[in-house]
């Protein structure tokens, strides 16, 4: 049958000529109504996203203090943004934050989702789930509130030393230029901790239980199993992790700005307060945004080449 099919075919070209172009219509048809449905997507991915950033971009090129005439300056902003002592420093300090938003959020993340799995209790296991995840849904700006009264001199921080005998660690977290970075940096670590231990615990469930048990008859034991089963296997839980809390680190406002706006002197600067310091009380309004644009390119050179890695893809 099917070979009478291509005998009629080949003997008549232009029924398959016509059959062929009713395909290549309704193809196009189809991508013309997928166009349609995305079009209010895009349209507002144009109007709130591309435009914006559109508008920094040309913003960064001129001084202007978002009055009066703008001046054409060229590069001269960005020179200023890696030349600046204060500007660039800014910048450091986010990647400082990497190591308390990021590093240490996974890494010890990771030791208790193992931990979690291993509880029998549903109840005991999912308890321990909605405590742990509290912080997240909590504004970063009401967390910054809450830490900023418990690490200040007379706060629960300083009572529990006190109360512990250990009152000669007391300290003014906030207030010193040497430990306000780290005190910032424990805030955003309370912040992100929950998320990813429950994003690293519901990738843990989809890991074969037989790897664990040969592993068990071969005399791993649980470390041994947690780096050669368990965080292979979570890779892509781990890549999300990564991303999402270095991008809150290297972009972090409303925790740095509620607790310290910066302080003491420049010791916790970041970028997204100092943009919004040179916006809107030195009105640098072309340094600002390029300041921000820098801020979005280094998101972009740091994010990119990690996603690339996790995905395990090379070049």
């Amino acid at each position: 049958m099917s070979n009478i099919q291509v005998d009629a075919g080949r003997l008549n070209p232009k029924a398959t000529s016509k059959r062929h172009r009713t395909q290549a219509g309704g193809r196009a048809s189809l991508a013309l109504v997928s166009l349609l449905f995305l079009t209010p997507a895009l349209l507002f991915y144009g109007v709130f996203e591309l435009w914006p950033i559109i508008q920094t971009i040309w913003y960064s090129l001129y001084e202007w203090n978002g009055i009066d005439a703008s001046t054409f300056v060229g590069l001269q902003n960005y020179v200023t943004v890696f030349t600046d002592p204060d500007l660039y420093g800014s910048i450091l300090h986010s990647f400082i934050l990497i190591l308390f938003f990021s590093v240490i959020p996974i890494a010890l993340g990771l030791v208790i989702a193992a931990l979690i799995k291993e509880i029998k209790s549903k109840t005991a296991s999912t308890f321990a789930q909605v405590c742990l995840f509290l912080p997240r849904v909590i504004p970063g700006a009401a967390a910054a509130v809450a830490w900023t009264w418990m690490l200040a001199d007379k706060g629960t921080v300083n009572q529990m030393l006190r109360a512990i005998g250990l009152g000669d660690l007391a300290h003014v977290w906030l207030g010193d230029q040497s430990t306000a970075l780290a005190a910032v940096g424990v805030i955003g670590f309370w912040l992100q901790l929950g998320f990813c231990i429950v994003l690293l615990l519901s990738g843990m469930g989809s890991i074969d239980q037989s790897l664990y048990e040969a592993a068990s008859l071969d005399g791993a034991g649980w470390w041994r199993q947690l780096f050669s089963i368990t965080i292979p296997g979570l890779r892509g839980q781990i890549g999300v992790c990564l991303t999402m809390t270095i991008v809150a680190a290297l972009a972090s406002f409303d925790v740095v700005y509620m607790s310290t706006q910066g302080g003491p002197g420049r010791s916790t600067m970041v970028p997204g307060v100092a943009v919004y310091r040179l916006a809107f009380t030195e009105q640098s309004v072309g340094l600002a945004s390029a300041l921000a644009v820098a801020l979005m390119i280094l998101v972009l050179l740091v994010v990119g080449p990690l996603q690339r890695l996790v995905n395990g893809k090379r070049g």
